[in-house]
């Protein structure tokens, strides 16, 4: 492995932590504000990462995001399995880390701080997972499409300029309103895998995985072979 690969490797890996830490932690006090708490803060915290580690990596720090790209082909396998291996183990990292650090197995602090809620992990669950997981994991590819078309047109084509890391944060932002209470709104792997170990529950991974990857490959097909600009 080349320096210059390591270090967006390296890149991706820690602002997949960053992003997974952040959300997972949002959506840990979630049932004391409502669903615009994880909206902000992944929508926020992507778009900081975006102007962080772009110039490193592209700041993807998705492996729907790098499977979009892959077969669209803007990336070569190589970079792509790299990057995909590195955010599974940020988010991995970020789960058990937001598991160990809040101190979920402490019944007094639990019932003052949530009320009697469930200590959660952060997990990318909403009202459909139990019952109804591959609604839910139809729901997750349509919003991960969204979010991987505007990592295209923004960013891959440049047609948001510098502003594209607002684009795609806002994108997030927007989908985990739209879809947090019923399913999450993952619209990545790495975020819902890290949590769910941590969590102990891998019921539901397999449909979010078929859902949110499928979302990534028809956006990055269709973005790379038919809505990319004339000049590209």
């Amino acid at each position: 492995m080349n320096n210059q690969l390591f270090k967006a490797g390296l890149a991706e890996l820690i602002g997949t932590f960053v992003l997974v830490f952040v959300g997972a932690g949002a959506v840990v006090v979630a049932p004391m504000f409502g669903v615009v708490v994880p909206a902000l803060g992944h929508g926020l915290i992507l778009t900081a990462l975006v102007y962080t580690y772009g110039h490193l990596s592209g700041a993807q720090l998705n492996p729907a995001v790098t499977i979009g790209l892959l077969v669209g082909g803007k990336q070569d396998v190589t970079r792509s399995i790299v990057f995909i291996i590195a955010q599974f183990v940020g988010g991995i990292i970020a789960g058990f880390a937001i598991a160990t650090l809040i101190p979920h197995g402490n019944a007094e602090f639990m019932g003052n701080a949530f009320g009697d809620v469930p200590f959660n992990f952060g997990v990318t669950t909403g009202l459909l997972t139990q019952e109804f997981v591959w609604s839910a994991a139809i729901i997750e590819l349509i919003l991960t499409f969204f979010l991987v078309s505007a990592v295209y047109q923004a960013a891959v084509y440049g047609k948001a300029g510098n502003l594209a890391g607002v684009a795609i944060g806002f994108t997030l932002a927007g989908s985990i309103l739209a879809g947090g209470a019923l399913t999450g709104a993952s619209l990545n792997p790495a975020r819902t895998l890290g949590p769910a170990l941590a969590a102990g529950d891998l019921s539901y991974v397999l449909p979010y995985f078929v859902g949110i990857f499928a979302g990534g490959i028809i956006a990055g097909l269709l973005h790379a072979y038919v809505l990319n600009p004339d000049e590209a």
